[in-house]
């Protein structure tokens, strides 16, 4: 595979506030931006609430990662499922006098009609998250408590 080159740019409007947006979500058509507003949390000093901040967004990315990673492997798997979602939690602490996001706790939950697809379905849980390209990027542990659950 070749290398691909995300860009992003980050540009401070006010306070601990800014925007960021990319060239490459940019909509030419409508001339529509797909850009977020992004700020320092409101644990910090001047931090500001409501607001996607980094923290929130590295959080994103593995949990995100997981969920495109599962979508391919189950497609090429043909997993028939009913729905995925997961909920996740990143964990910031000081370690070593300085901040670090030092936890990524993923839960995702597949429903799938057949009972008989729940073991298959959890190993393409656990191959995604060994698979997701984020979690193989970071030094954060990453954290896997899956639910499979069969709807009648």
């Amino acid at each position: 595979m070749e290398k691909h080159v995300y860009n992003v740019d980050v540009t401070w409007t006010q306070d601990r506030k800014g925007i960021m947006c990319s060239p490459e979500l940019n909509n030419a058509e409508t001339q529509e931006t797909n850009c977020l507003e992004v700020a320092t949390p409101p644990e910090f000093p001047n931090g500001m609430p409501h607001i996607w901040s980094p923290e929130h967004l590295f959080t994103a990315a593995v949990s995100s990662c997981l969920m495109t990673t599962f979508l391919a492997i189950s497609g090429y798997s043909k997993l028939e499922f009913i729905s995925f979602k997961c909920p996740s939690k990143g964990i910031l602490e000081k370690v070593d006098g300085k901040f670090v996001m030092s936890e990524i706790q993923l839960f995702p939950e597949v429903v799938i009609a057949d009972k008989k697809q729940r073991d298959r379905a959890e190993r393409i849980i656990e191959k995604s998250e060994k698979a997701c390209l984020i979690s193989n990027s970071i030094t954060s542990k990453v954290t896997l408590k899956s639910t499979i659950i069969v709807q009648n």
